[in-house]
C-alpha cells in the first residue's frame, strides 16, 4: 500500500493547476488561437470596424483616442478595440500588424 502524504498531495494538485492554468493563459494570447488569427473576420480590415477608411480609425477625426504614436509623436497608424477586451492593431494601409490578448 502506497501513502502519500496531504502535503505532498497538496503540492502535486498545485503543481498541475498551476500548468494548466499557464497552458491555457498562453493559448489564450497565441496567435494560433483563432480569436487571434489575421484570418478571422473580426481580425481583418476588410471588417469595416477595423477598417482605414472608418472615421473612427482615420488620423483626420481630432477627437480619435485610436492612433499610436511613435515617441517623436508621429502617427504610426491605430488600434481597434475588440469585444473581449483585446484590440488589433493596424498600420493606416490598414495591414494588420499585431493584436494585444485580452489575458
Amino acid at each position: 500500500m502506497i501513502q502519500i502524504s496531504a502535503m505532498k498531495i497538496t503540492y502535486l494538485f498545485l503543481l498541475l493547476k498551476t500548468s494548466s492554468y499557464l497552458m491555457a493563459s498562453s493559448y489564450n494570447s497565441s496567435p494560433y488561437n483563432y480569436k487571434n488569427s489575421p484570418y478571422n473576420y473580426d481580425n481583418s480590415q476588410y471588417n469595416y470596424k477595423n477598417n482605414p477608411y472608418n472615421y473612427d480609425n482615420s488620423p483626420y477625426n481630432p477627437s480619435n483616442d485610436r492612433i499610436i504614436r511613435n515617441e517623436r509623436g508621429q502617427e504610426m497608424g491605430y488600434m481597434v478595440p475588440k469585444d473581449d477586451g483585446g484590440a488589433n492593431i493596424f498600420d493606416f494601409n490598414g495591414n494588420r500588424l499585431g493584436y494585444l490578448s485580452s489575458d
